[in-house]
């Protein structure tokens, strides 16, 4: 009977072991599974987050990039404006020298003419005198109105690049203080 007893304990301590690590490897394999699970979910929002926020970057890159384009392309308008303004102004002021110098030359030409005419030295003097003093006169008015004509045609023609430098600053702030 002894042997008996001693028999069955091994074998009952052997079933319990058995039992235990069947237990045990249950315990595990559903944690590896729960924690599998719990890390698929983890990697799984982690992918969404960052397709997200590549999403966002990406929008933001492309909104930026249209601006910046609009901004070059406004840029080039306004030089292309300032442009005109000059190319028109310059040929104003180039009719208003040639009507100068015209009229300066026929002034000449004719005040030539009456010095053919004088009879005396006295007259050729009067007549040089005048014709001097009326030349540097319109010589000087011309050339304040030449001066007038020069300094409003740079100004008009910095205007628009001056209104595209305000806005050019005002976008490369504007994110700054966004």
């Amino acid at each position: 009977m002894t042997t008996a007893k001693k028999t069955a304990a091994p074998q009952e301590t052997l079933k319990q072991v058995e039992t235990m690590v069947a237990a045990s490897k249950e315990a595990m394999e559903t944690m590896v599974k729960t924690s599998g699970d719990a890390a698929n979910k983890g990697y799984e929002q982690a992918v969404t987050m960052t397709k997200e926020q590549i999403a966002k970057q990406s929008e933001a890159f492309f909104k930026s990039y249209d601006g910046l384009s609009e901004l070059n392309r406004a840029n080039l308008d306004a030089v292309n404006a300032s442009g005109t303004i000059m190319t028109k102004g310059v040929e104003e002021i180039g009719k208003a020298w040639f009507g100068f110098t015209q009229s300066s030359l026929e002034q000449a030409a004719g005040t030539m003419q009456a010095l053919m005419g004088c009879k005396t030295l006295r007259d050729v003097m009067e007549l040089q005198n005048g014709f001097a003093k009326t030349s540097f006169d319109q010589t000087i008015a011309e050339t304040a109105k030449l001066s007038e004509m020069s300094v409003k045609v740079a100004n008009d023609a910095v205007e628009p690049i001056k209104a595209r430098v305000n806005s050019s600053v005002e976008f490369f702030l504007k994110p700054v203080a966004a």
